[in-house]
């Protein structure tokens, strides 16, 4: 199946999309992009103005991939929104059509405390691991990909088996966390009705949630997109780019550290919404990404 951009209306890049670090489950193989979604295999690239998709096991559903990647948000209305320095600017002008994607909430969750502490290709490789452990095969072209495990799948893990995936002292949390949704503690679900703020202290209330993991999983999978997550990246951002928005003192201490207190990130979060908006969690990627890629240059 197809779908036609019009880029002047939906300006969209499958390659940022895909690339930009807030997934971990899609890879190239020639020259289509494989990702498994809601238990289903999606094949898909793009060729100017035109995705070509195939899901697997069928029906097509077109609706599907449009809401997946976020075709109905208004890219250039956030764009002008959050616009509002040389450096956002360089960011949108590098990354134009970068969206943010609907996940999973479950997988999301998961992988965010899985990604505590690691590098993205370590994380790819140990939620890939959680997959052909405990997900089903779905073969597709010739290739095996694995759906995410249930809840239900995980909290009947053994901590030592999630731990040959590569979690380390993450096995723990990660099995917890599925007991608690699997029995119906938290519905991730109902996080998308509730304020920024009462969502996220829900999601602090679980096992190896932190900070930065509860506004990834608020942001990508939560409709949450004032929600403003601090990595390293940011924490540069913040204490570089933009530097005359906080005291000096305050400055000069956290770049000092490595990691930031619960209040000094409150601190450059408030920033990052206050003074992106609404649409703050774009202006995080967008930044996020072209600092990272910066880097390697």
């Amino acid at each position: 199946m197809e779908i036609k951009l019009d880029r002047s209306t939906v300006p969209f890049s499958l390659e940022h999309t895909l690339c930009c670090g807030q997934l971990f489950r899609w890879q190239k193989l020639g020259d289509w992009w494989y990702g498994v979604v809601a238990d289903r295999v999606i094949k898909i690239k793009q060729i100017g103005e035109r995705l070509i998709f195939q899901v697997f096991p069928e029906p097509q559903n077109q609706e599907f991939i449009e809401n997946y990647l976020r075709l109905d948000d208004d890219l250039p209305s956030i764009m002008s929104e959050i616009n509002r320095d040389e450096h956002i600017k360089n960011a949108i002008d590098h990354f134009c059509g970068l969206r943010l994607v609907r996940q999973e909430p479950w997988e999301c969750l998961i992988s965010y405390i899985c990604a505590t502490y690691k590098s993205i290709p370590a994380i790819k490789k140990m939620i890939n691991s959680i997959s052909r452990c405990f997900g089903k095969k779905l073969t597709v072209d010739g290739y095996d990909l694995y759906t995410f495990p249930k809840p239900a799948d995980l909290a009947q893990a053994c901590p030592k088996d999630l731990r040959s995936c590569g979690l380390g002292f993450r096995a723990e949390r990660a099995l917890e966390t599925a007991k608690l949704v699997d029995g119906g503690d938290l519905s991730l679900e109902s996080l998308k009705r509730m304020e920024y703020e009462d969502a996220k202290r829900e999601l602090l209330g679980l096992p190896g949630v932190g900070q930065k993991v509860a506004d990834c999983v608020l942001l990508f999978s939560l409709e949450k997109l004032e929600a403003f997550p601090i990595d390293v990246w940011m924490k540069r951002a913040a204490t570089t780019l933009y530097a005359r928005h906080f005291d000096s003192p305050f400055i000069k201490r956290v770049a000092s550290k490595s990691s930031l207190t619960p209040k000094e990130y409150g601190t450059i979060g408030s920033f990052g919404r206050e003074y992106f908006g609404k649409y703050a969690g774009y202006a995080q990627e967008y930044l996020f990404h072209y600092l990272r890629t910066q880097q390697r240059h």
